[in-house]
């Protein structure tokens, strides 16, 4: 299936490695080493390698799916042309408020927890309240204000954030002890899939440089080949930062929960290793927040304009700025609410049930076409039958199952509450057009 709104498709293999990396590459790499070595110690790296076989067999199933649909939308089309508009309708609301909106949130703490390694206020409840309302409001002042003010916020370049990462997989060595990696007991599969869980919000948008499918050129190609390398890319990165962090700080890695990379840089290099890397890191997690201030309220507001999500006031223009005012206000100040409510790891785990819920639809629209369509010329086929789609959906059942009882509570009320508002759409008679 191909694109015919006129996009001219000029994305190589490169540019799509190029925007993956640059989009998942973000705040959760910062700090989730310390995270991830409290319930694993040496053994982490067990984690990295896990969610990296899942990242792997998922971007397996995208590539095929994304040679078969190849219009611009990423996992909301495949799921929307595959499965129907009420499957679209819940993977929007998912991406949107659960992936997004959490992701946000989670970012936002991350930030505060990475500014309190050199300024410990920020450790304080009525500080970090102050800071997020602070934070959010601006970012919905400058956006309402127009378009071009809210680009301004977002144009931190990938050397910002790769910087430091790089800084630490180069010269960690300096400062590496090999008896810091000795491994002493397994982690039992519980515990392995619940820190599993968390650490896949740092894998997690890989997919979404398919966003731009219907720009990519010969995506039967090129679609495959950039987004295996970008998983590759990722999780040699990610696997090659917490094995430096281990090797550096070795069993105090765990005590540094606010920003253990900054701890990384300052063993290596004193003060100013460890300011360069809360730099990076900050600026890294701030470009981050700005650019879904800025993009997700749009995506709100056309979703709200096209019917797909309620209310219509959502699709509100402003009458000066020619912006989507109530949008923007709306999604800061849900932002706000779940940062100041919220703590990291939950909001993580949160988010990465959204994700996982969305992967698994694109696992079955695989599986969909490959029924109904077996032989599509051109696409992408996995090799091995239905070995891989059959492997990702039980992995991706595994993660979920490891979800604690609070989150995964939260999650089953929120996909009931959007199909009982989806019904009453569907139901309620549609009214005129916005004023």
């Amino acid at each position: 299936m191909s694109e015919r709104d006129g996009l001219k498709r000029e994305i190589g293999v490169w540019g799509l490695v190029s925007n993956s990396v640059n989009i998942v590459v973000g705040a959760g790499i910062f700090v989730l080493p310390a995270i991830v070595a409290q319930q694993l110690g040496t053994a982490s790296v067990l984690a990295y390698l896990l969610c990296g076989a899942l990242i792997v067999l998922m971007m397996l199933c995208f590539a095929e799916i994304g040679s078969r649909i190849t219009t611009t939308g990423g996992a909301y089309a495949y799921i929307e042309v595959a499965f129907g508009e009420f499957a679209g309708f819940l993977t929007t609301n998912l991406f949107v408020f659960g992936a997004a909106l959490m992701a946000n949130a989670a970012v936002a703490n991350a930030l505060a927890d990475t500014l309190a390694y050199f300024l410990p206020v920020f450790k304080t409840p009525s500080v970090r309240v102050a800071f997020f309302v602070v934070m959010f409001g601006s970012f919905a002042f400058f956006n309402i204000r127009g378009v071009k003010n809210g680009m301004f916020l977002v144009k931190f370049n990938t050397i910002a954030k790769l910087a430091p990462l790089l800084f630490i997989v180069l010269f960690g060595w300096l400062s590496f002890s090999p008896a810091n990696l000795t491994w002493g007991v397994t982690p039992s599969l519980s515990d392995l899939g619940e820190v599993s869980l968390i650490l896949l919000f740092a894998f997690v948008g890989i997919e979404t440089g398919l966003n731009v499918s219907g720009e990519i050129k010969d995506p039967q190609r090129t679609i495959p080949r950039g987004i295996l390398l970008s998983a590759f890319t990722v999780v040699s990165l990610y696997t090659l930062i917490q094995w430096t962090a281990q090797g550096v700080l070795g069993d105090a890695l765990p005590a540094f929960t606010d920003a253990p990379l900054a701890e990384v840089g300052r063993t290596m290099v004193g003060p100013l290793g460890a300011t360069f890397v809360v730099v990076g890191a900050c600026f890294s997690m701030f470009g981050n927040l700005s650019g879904f201030a800025l993009n997700m309220p749009r995506v709100i507001f056309a979703a709200a304009r096209d019917e797909v999500i309620p209310p219509k006031m959502l699709a509100r223009v402003h009458p000066r700025f020619a912006t989507p005012h109530i949008a923007i206000v709306g999604y800061a100040a849900l932002a706000c609410f779940f940062a100041c409510t919220g703590e990291f790891r939950q909001l993580a785990l949160l988010a990465s049930a959204s994700f996982l819920l969305i992967y698994l639809g694109v696992i079955l629209a695989v599986i969909k076409y490959r029924i109904t369509q077996p032989d599509d010329p051109g696409a992408y086929k996995i090799p091995g039958g239905y070995t891989v789609p059959a492997a990702s959906a039980l992995a991706v059942m595994w993660f979920l199952s490891s979800l604690p009882s609070t989150e995964l509570r939260a999650m089953s009320i929120f996909l009931i509450v959007m199909t009982v508002v989806y019904l009453v759409m569907k139901l309620w008679p549609r009214k005129g057009s916005l004023p």
